[in-house]
């Protein structure tokens, strides 16, 4: 376990709320609009009290719940409760947050009872994947568990392979960063890790998700997702190889409405900003692109490297759904 004093999984779910916050007032602007609105470093501090936060953390939350309701970590024991929590998160008067219409379509179905791998939106691979994935790399479970948990919550709803693969890989980076994994680091770890699972199924948890028009195995299905997720990777190294022009992220890693390029963003704006972790959040919120989500998981990925101490103190208090950030973040440090 890592050192309570620490509080790295606190750090971590808590700077995944802390971005999305300083990220929602962006989202739909240019680079040129944030910068007159905030200056050249973008938004640094929380506004509102409670600073308010987007779908992204909401679905974090449900989750989070969800594993920690669930009598055992196994796809059988998990599925009903995150359907459950999604479904509910669905028709929740406080779904106001510009929701993600992939999210709101397959929750529909899994209202309705449909079997998750017929409900979910089989061609999506948006970001709403691995945007609530976080709680999954806090855990204290082996890999085969987390990579399972990872890519189960992701295709409940996203049922496109890089959605899977981009899941497991944020979660993945959640938790070698919690053990104590340097951010500079992390590029060629998740690079590895990627090469090492790429012709792995995992049928125990997808079931027949891969039988899709157009798949011949399911190898070849989830394949095609480690591999998208090891070409935005490639990008990832290639622009962290170069001096930081102080621009758009989104130009060298993509604009992050997909799961692959939140993850490389956030991670490109977390590497960039290892030593100055609201930094890396203001960055994040200072793209053309899912300036909420790229935030957002920078914030899980720098805050899970730093713990609590990363943040302002006073934010803790200030943030949204606080009582059940702690409340969900504490028994993990």
């Amino acid at each position: 376990m890592i050192q309570s004093s620490v509080r790295r999984s606190s750090g971590s779910f808590f700077g995944l709320a802390y971005g999305d916050a300083l990220g929602a007032p962006t989202e739909f602007l240019t680079v040129d609009e944030i910068v007159r609105r905030y200056g050249q470093g973008g938004p640094r501090e929380l506004v509102g009290d409670p600073a308010p936060v987007t779908d992204d953390t909401q679905m974090a939350l449900a989750v989070a719940w969800a594993l920690r309701e669930a009598p055992a970590l196994t796809p059988e024991a998990v599925e009903p409760l995150l359907r459950q929590r999604f479904v509910a998160w669905s028709v929740s008067p406080e779904n106001n947050r510009a929701p993600g219409m992939t999210c709101l379509r397959a929750c529909g179905e899994l209202a309705r009872g449909v079997r998750w791998q017929a409900a979910t939106q089989a061609g999506s691979k948006g970001c709403g994947a691995n945007m609530r994935v976080t709680p999954v790399g806090l855990l204290d479970v082996d890999l085969d568990t987390l990579a399972g948990l990872a890519q189960l919550q992701a295709g409940l709803t996203h049922g496109h392979p890089t959605g899977l693969a981009a899941s497991e890989l944020t979660a993945y980076a959640v938790r070698v960063l919690r053990d104590g994994v340097t951010l500079p680091e992390l590029p060629g770890l998740l690079v590895g890790h990627a090469r090492r699972q790429r012709r792995v199924y995992r049928h125990g948890w997808l079931g027949d998700l891969w039988q899709q028009p157009g798949v011949s195995d399911p190898v070849d299905f989830i394949a095609r997702g480690w591999d998208e997720c090891l070409a935005v990777l490639a990008r990832l190294t290639a622009a962290l190889a170069r001096p930081d022009d102080g621009g758009d992220p989104c130009r060298e890693t993509g604009e992050g409405w997909v799961a692959e390029e939140a993850l490389a963003t956030a991670l490109l704006c977390a590497v960039r900003h290892a030593d100055d972790p609201v930094g890396a959040l203001a960055r994040g919120a200072t793209t053309a692109g899912d300036s909420d989500s790229i935030a957002a998981l920078a914030g899980a990925f720098v805050g899970a490297a730093h713990g609590m101490a990363a943040w302002p103190a006073d934010w803790a208090f200030r943030i949204e759904y606080a009582d059940q950030l702690r409340a969900l973040s504490a028994p993990l440090d």
